[in-house]
């Protein structure tokens, strides 16, 4: 076989040298043997001041957040604890006391 890495698309070990980029037969994938990957790269998650946040981090409220399908308000202040990241447009999974499972903007909030 190969000393080729396997593709980080499909885990083919079917790669070879075309030029300067790696290829895969398999799913046509090309990427560089220099730069990361975008599978060994974990997205960053931060708060509106900048912060790191990660799962199980306890973060509060900047902003007054009104509830879509709600006349219910979360209030600037709210500590919401046990975060879970996620990936996505409302990249934080939580529960928040006295409203239930929500999702949050991680630019919405900061980490206590």
């Amino acid at each position: 076989m190969s000393d080729f890495p396997a593709c980080p698309e499909c885990q083919s070990t079917f790669t070879y040298h075309d030029g300067n980029l790696l290829v895969c037969p398999e799913c046509s994938y090309e990427w560089s043997e220099d730069e990361p990957s975008e599978a060994d790269s974990a997205p960053q998650y931060r708060d509106a001041n900048g912060t790191p946040l990660e799962d199980g981090d306890t973060v509060t409220v900047i902003k007054d957040l009104k509830i879509k399908g709600s006349s219910s308000v979360v209030k600037v202040g709210t500590k919401v604890k046990n975060i879970r990241l996620v990936e996505g447009d409302h990249d934080i999974d939580c529960k928040i006391d006295g409203i239930g499972a929500m999702k949050l903007k991680s630019e919405f909030v900061k980490k206590v």
